[in-house]
């Protein structure tokens, strides 16, 4: 069937508005602009100042509290050793045996000397007595009275002489007993049965060391000790007291010793080699766990500061310079980046020493998603939404419908 030419070009015409209608439609949705991101939700912390007490930890190493080095006082040969290495003696306790048949000799020798000594003295005393009687009644010249009271009086003075010597051969028998000079921990011996020792030699013949307590000897530098006196002259930290001076160890293998120590002195003197003051505390040692030399550190209270700032760790980044650096949420909602000085590690917290103040709200949950410019929404980090790259949690099993009844 023919279709009239007018009734095919009405159809073209309307079909052309139709497209151009579609077109600038099109047109339109493509040019309406994107609605805005909302902005990010990040866990955030507001810091207040709180009271912190500097800690600092230091090197150290162990020394004994008393150390003694045994020296024979007598020389001769040893007859025997009394003592076992490595265990404790007492004090007196006898630890050597030096032959002592020669000071016994001599001993035997003095004893007669101050015999015959007396022996004279009791003679000569008589004959005084006697000739005291004579001269009173001149039966005897003046001159031999006074002759027998100068003989008796040589006589007095030779029984002490030879009581000294006595003494004298006395201690050095006793002196062929070598005894501990205190008690302790006694370590190896140098000599065996059979050597030849001499008196006051300069080899010892074995050391004491007493061990309870004990030494810790600290070591400081110079430029940390001139800081905390700085900051206690200028009263931004207050100092923790002699009655807090107390000090607690941790061993080698990291564990912390169960005995707190106290210190006792720093020196006065700065060791120009290491530019360092040397502590000392001590600590009990009632079991003798530590042992002189141990390579130790000390952790000790130096004073307290009032308004610390303390950051998670977590806020806490490193630039490509390794500078600590932190997200904070200002007043606009938007992230800023500060740049810190951080001090000692508290835990899972930094003590911040510049480049944050009170109020500032530092984000701890969320940082990777976010950086310095954006607009964030801040919430308390134990309520901040997961951060990005967490799965969510699997969805439940679909139960299946149940069949239908026929």
């Amino acid at each position: 069937m023919l279709v009239p030419r007018h009734t095919l070009r009405l159809t073209t015409a309307a079909c052309l508005v139709a497209l151009t209608t579609l077109a600038a439609c099109g047109k339109k949705a493509e040019q309406a602009p994107a609605a805005p991101p909302a902005p990010v939700k990040v866990g955030v912390v507001t810091l207040q100042p709180q009271q912190y007490a500097l800690n600092n930890e230091l090197p150290g190493r162990t020394s004994a509290f008393v150390v003694a080095e045994v020296r024979p006082q007598v020389g001769g040969v040893i007859q025997k050793r009394l003592f076992t290495e490595g265990t404790d003696v007492k004090a007196g306790q006898q630890l050597y045996q030096i032959n002592p048949e020669v000071y016994q000799a001599s001993l035997e020798s003095a004893r007669a000397s101050l015999a015959r000594a007396e022996a004279n003295v009791a003679a000569t005393s008589s004959r005084a007595k006697r000739y005291q009687e004579l001269v009173a009644i001149n039966a005897i010249s003046k001159q031999e009275f006074d002759d027998t009271s100068a003989t008796l009086k040589q006589n007095q003075a030779d029984v002490a002489s030879a009581r000294a010597a006595v003494e004298s051969a006395r201690i050095n028998v006793a002196y062929t007993r070598v005894t501990a000079p205190i008690s302790g921990r006694i370590g190896m011996s140098t000599v065996t049965q059979g050597a030849l020792v001499t008196a006051n030699q300069t080899n010892a013949l074995t050391t004491i060391h007493q061990l309870d307590p004990i030494y810790v000897d600290l070591s400081q530098s110079s430029t940390q000790l001139l800081k905390l006196r700085r900051d206690l002259a200028t009263g931004k930290l207050q100092s923790a007291g002699q009655d807090k001076a107390r000090v607690k160890l941790v061993l080698e293998d990291g564990t912390v010793y169960g005995q707190e120590g106290e210190l006792q002195f720093a020196s006065v003197v700065v060791d120009p080699t290491t530019s360092g003051v040397t502590l000392r505390a001590v600590f009990p040692n009632p079991k003798q766990e530590l042992l002189p030399g141990m390579f130790v550190r000390a952790r000790l209270t130096e004073a307290v500061d009032d308004n610390a700032l303390l950051v998670p760790q977590q806020g806490v980044t490193r630039d490509q310079k390794g500078r600590p650096t932190a997200l904070v949420v200002n007043a606009e909602n938007k992230v800023e980046i500060r740049q810190l000085e951080a001090g000692q590690a508290v835990g899972d917290k930094w003590v911040i020493q510049s480049g944050l103040k009170a109020g500032d709200r530092v984000i701890v949950e969320g940082v990777q998603r976010v950086k310095a410019g954006a607009t964030v929404e801040a919430v308390p980090a134990a309520i901040a939404a997961p951060a990005a790259g967490t799965p969510a949690p699997a969805a439940a099993p679909a139960t299946p419908a149940p069949a239908p009844t026929k």
